[in-house]
């Protein structure tokens, strides 16, 4: 008996130190994977930029966006330069005793920046980051897909800044501060400030809603721009 319990107390160690030696590379694996893509989205994201031919800072704020999705993007004046801010992430396999395995995630925190030249060539940089640095961006990017969800539920009518600033605060956090609402024809543009905790950081956001009539009409769009 006392060889048996031995030899599983042997066994046990030895999966417990197998199954963290597996989980190990594949964390390593899943790391490398996501500075992999981070760095093709930042060259697929600066070849964008350069074919938009732009230059005007909203349209090249939508660039990308559409090829990062990274929830804060600010722009320098004094460069030019772009500089956007996004926690990338991806799951695993894990591997444990019981039968199945587990989903384990790995995310790592990144800054793309932008640069246009004199000749008006774009340059990229990525840059990774402690977690502290896209804390406030995730956040952001958080509450914007909920200010998204209720201004698409709202109804036509009630898309005023009055009724949206309501709709989005209402008990006056003051993690939404909506500074325009331009209505023309079938489509309303809303324009917010979101903030993370504290206003440690600021973004705003363009809520675009198209609308016939009165109702609910469906969903709005939602993209990070330079300013209010």
């Amino acid at each position: 008996m006392t060889a048996i319990l031995g030899l599983i107390v042997c066994w046990l160690w030895y999966r417990h130190w197998h199954d963290g030696d597996v989980n190990s590379q594949r964390r390593e694996q899943t790391r490398a994977s996501i500075l992999e893509r981070a760095q093709a989205t930042a060259n697929n994201t600066n070849s964008a930029l350069a074919r938009s031919g732009s230059t005007d800072t909203d349209a090249l704020a939508d660039v990308i966006w559409r090829h990062s999705k990274a929830p804060v993007i600010t722009y320098d004046t004094s460069r030019p330069e772009f500089t956007a801010t996004a926690a990338v992430s991806a799951h695993y396999d894990e591997k444990v005793m019981i039968p199945g395995g587990g989903n384990a995630e790995v995310s790592r925190c990144f800054t793309f920046t932008y640069t246009q030249r004199p000749n008006e060539t774009w340059t990229s940089k990525v840059s990774e980051w402690g977690d502290d640095v896209c804390r406030p961006s995730t956040q952001i990017g958080g509450r914007a897909r909920l200010a998204l969800t209720r201004i698409s539920s709202m109804y036509a009518e009630d898309l005023s800044l009055t009724r949206v600033q309501n709709a989005l605060d209402p008990t006056r956090l003051r993690s939404f501060d909506v500074k325009n609402v331009v209505r023309r024809g079938g489509i309303v543009k809303i324009f917010v400030l979101v903030s993370s905790s504290g206003a440690e950081v600021e973004q705003c956001y363009r809520f675009t809603r198209r609308v016939f009539g009165s109702g609910t009409e469906g969903t709005a769009t939602a993209v990070p721009t330079p300013s209010c």
